[in-house]
């Protein structure tokens, strides 16, 4: 796999047409259960192949059962410089629910561990709205996560996927249904309790300390052009997306042939708008009038400001110097809302 990996890395290389590279982020899957040796390999072709800034964000996904202190140090020496790690929940009990291979003592200890050996950029994400979390809980889970002074959270409701074994769960009856006004509740509490604890919300799911947003997750929301490498990878280009097949057998069987096993998407000039409307509107900064006005022409603002007029009204919706931007009311409904947003 890391084979293959590295030969993509060489046959795109022309993807991003000599662009600087800012970040670069290990995510999906596991990637903390490859050796240093491997990591190296991979940031070694990377910074030969691309021209990566002195500075740039490389961040490593990890799961906190994979925390240990020898890797920290490789890691460290690798050049790894921050770490998004899916701790989810600080009790046992949520985290037998979820099927988390880590316990709700890793869950503390990796945080300790990480914050020991020197790394300053740290995330984790935590989950609310599951069936059984109870407010009091919830609110502990953030008060943890102020204690332990960690820089960025990424805080998320539950949501059931079709296919899933909760989704067949909640058919069966077996596990009760999301509570959509439980969700709203904890989100509430989310906010509050953070805001209150100097952390700036710059993503409708994304809170950091001053300083410390993160930049690559940032590039998404702004429209930046971007590169996957690997199985399931999405690369973006501006006005196209392109995806590679899922299965590693096939993605490694097509990379030894020299080929890319992938589909791709030309997306409209429509669909550009309403991608830019989807990120835009979910970040503090909000959604750019003028931008539109000046890229998509002023039928399609025009179009956008009459619908978005009533959110306006109804309080979901502030305009700020020519820019749409959810209030906290607007923001437990942002998907559907700039759904509504959307030219067909």
């Amino acid at each position: 796999m890391v084979d293959a990996l590295l030969n993509e890395i060489e046959m795109r290389k022309t993807y991003l047409e000599n662009e600087l590279i800012e970040t670069i982020y290990f995510g999906g899957g596991t990637p903390s259960l490859l050796s240093t040796t491997d990591i190296d390999r991979i940031l070694n072709k990377i910074r030969t192949v691309f021209n990566v800034i002195s500075n740039a964000e490389i961040t490593l996904e990890a799961n906190p059962d994979d925390i240990e202190k020898n890797k920290l140090k490789e890691w460290k020496q690798s050049g790894i410089n921050r770490f998004s790690m899916g701790v989810q929940s600080f009790f046992e009990e949520d985290l037998r629910w979820m099927n988390r291979a880590h316990n709700a003592i890793q869950s503390e200890s990796s945080i300790s561990l990480v914050l020991e050996e020197g790394f300053k950029n740290l995330s984790i994400d935590l989950i609310y709205g599951l069936p059984q979390l109870s407010d009091e809980n919830w609110l502990r889970n953030i008060e943890k996560a102020i204690e332990f002074n960690i820089p960025h959270l990424s805080c998320y409701a539950l949501t059931v996927e079709n296919k899933t074994a909760l989704h067949s769960f909640i058919k069966n009856k077996k596990t009760p249904d999301i509570d959509t006004d439980q969700q709203a509740r904890h989100f509430n509490l989310l906010l509050e309790k953070l805001e209150a604890a100097g952390y700036e919300q710059y993503e409708i799911s994304n809170f950091a300390k001053q300083g410390f947003r993160s930049r690559h997750n940032s590039s998404y929301w702004q429209g930046t052009h971007y590169l996957g490498i690997g199985p399931s990878a999405h690369s973006f280009n501006g006005t196209s997306r392109q995806w590679n097949i899922a299965n590693n057998a096939l993605y490694t069987a097509a990379i030894q042939k020299n080929t890319l096993n992938f589909e791709k998407e030309i997306l409209t000039l429509s669909q550009q708008l309403n991608e830019y409307i989807m990120t835009s509107l979910r970040t503090i900064e909000g959604t750019d009038m003028a931008y539109i006005n000046e890229v998509w022409g002023k039928p399609a603002s025009g179009k956008i400001m009459e619908v978005a007029e009533k959110y306006v009204k109804n309080g979901k919706i502030r305009m700020t110097e020519n820019k749409l931007q959810l209030t906290r009311q607007g923001k437990f409904l942002a998907d559907g809302i700039a759904a509504d947003l959307f030219l067909d």
